[in-house]
């Protein structure tokens, strides 16, 4: 049943708005500004993210901090532990999978305090951003880096050379090869404002996960809307692991809401286990395919020893950028990759079916992503908002406990 009305007396909160939009959209404003008004480093990007989550944390602080923020906040502080502990053991700095679980802990919390109006404005105004400058990608490549030069922004920002076979001006991620999979409609891996693929494939989940979980309460214009949004980002942008995601969430729909919410807690262990199924059967694949992928992780996991689980060979950790599992335990060890397992099954809400929709949805889409990549599930530019969705969803549907909960923290007002 459609929600027309029900929300239109809400009022906008244009702070969290700003946050939430801004989160991600800013990479294509940097990439703007790089080429035509000054030219930007590493330091400008991190500088952003930094500012955002500054505003996060105080209007967090404004707000206070409450009973039912303790699990984030426990979290985040068990987070803070594990990183003070490698970098002491590894005497160097690395506060990747901090800032990580920053962005978690900020925006689940701010998910708490946004009206259903925000939220779905949110989400909308990205949808219609992001589909706006992926048509502009598939009418001409050459307006689309005429406006944004991936390529240059790439190499400014985060060290990346251009490609050596393409002075088209893109991403040399976002290029492609012949014998990659592809549905052939464009001759590379669309980008949209996120300049690069992954992130556009990424932001393609979290709209499915939006779409399972939130449908019931859109109207029929934006349900078409971003599912026409998702469609074209799936037949241009060639992510397999986001059509298989999508069409399991299409399913799983209907049968989500009848699958216990304790069941999450078996999804990290069983797509492992199939990991290493897919391995047995393919254990010298080293293809940039799902299979490839898979089974390099695979073979990464089972590489590792006492030392490297314990946090002890941080040097090695940013050389596993497709393999998720790997990545957070050199960088955390393996209790921060149990802390994030945990805080993925547990935290969201499971009473309700549109929570119960998230929930399994957000496991999936989590556990299946670190089998095949690294960082990309913790991006801002996707994380935000996901995260936002599930602190909205776990006291929209049940009790709020604004008023009731008691308060653990410390107001700062205005």
């Amino acid at each position: 049943m459609e929600q027309r009305d029900a929300t239109t007396k809400e009022p906008i909160d244009y702070g969290i708005l700003a946050v939430g939009v801004l989160s991600v959209t800013y990479n294509c404003l940097l990439a703007f500004i790089n080429h035509n008004i000054t030219p930007l480093a590493s330091s400008h990007v991190a500088l952003s993210e930094i500012l955002l989550l500054i505003y996060s944390f105080g209007f967090l602080l404004k707000r206070g901090l409450y009973e039912e923020d303790l699990a984030p906040l426990g979290y985040l502080l068990a987070t803070i532990f594990l990183t003070v502990y490698v970098i002491a053991v590894n005497r160097t700095g690395y506060i990747d999978h901090l800032r990580n679980v920053l962005i978690i802990f900020a925006f689940v919390i701010m998910g708490r305090w946004t009206n259903e109006r925000t939220l779905k404005l949110i989400f909308k105004i990205c949808s219609v951003v992001v589909l706006a400058v992926l048509l502009c990608e598939i009418v001409s490549v050459q307006a689309y880096v005429a406006l944004f030069h991936p390529a240059e922004y790439f190499e400014n920002t985060r060290g990346v050379p251009r490609a050596t076979y393409s002075d088209i001006g893109l991403f040399r991620g976002a290029l492609g090869f012949p014998s990659r999979f592809s549905f052939g409609i464009i001759d590379h891996r669309s980008s949209s404002i996120f300049l690069e693929q992954v992130s556009l494939a990424n932001f393609c989940g979290v709209l499915v996960i939006y779409l399972v979980s939130f449908s019931n309460r859109l109207r029929l214009f934006d349900r078409l809307l971003f599912v026409f949004t998702v469609l074209l980002i799936l037949i241009t942008n060639d992510t397999r692991t986001m059509l298989i995601f999508s069409v399991a969430c299409l399913g799983g729909y209907f049968i989500f809401p009848w699958i216990p919410k304790t069941c999450d807690l078996l999804m990290m262990p069983m797509i492992i286990v199939m990991g290493f199924v897919i391995h047995a059967f393919r254990p010298d694949a080293h293809e940039d395919d799902f299979v490839g992928r898979i089974s390099g992780t695979i073979r990464n996991i089972i590489a590792m020893d006492i030392p490297a689980a314990l946090g002890l060979e941080l040097e090695k950790a940013t050389t596993f950028v497709d393999s998720g599992y790997v990545y957070i335990t050199y960088g955390a060890t393996i209790f921060g990759l149990i802390l994030f397992w945990l805080f993925v099954s547990f935290f969201p809400a499971g009473k309700t079916p549109n929570q119960k929709r998230l929930a399994h949805s957000l496991s999936l889409f989590m556990f299946l992503n670190l089998m095949i990549g690294s960082t990309a599930i913790f991006s801002m530019k996707t994380a935000g908002i996901v995260w936002l969705l599930v602190g909205f969803l776990k006291v929209n549907e049940s009790v709020r406990g604004k008023d009731a909960a008691g308060k653990v923290g410390i107001s700062v007002s205005a």
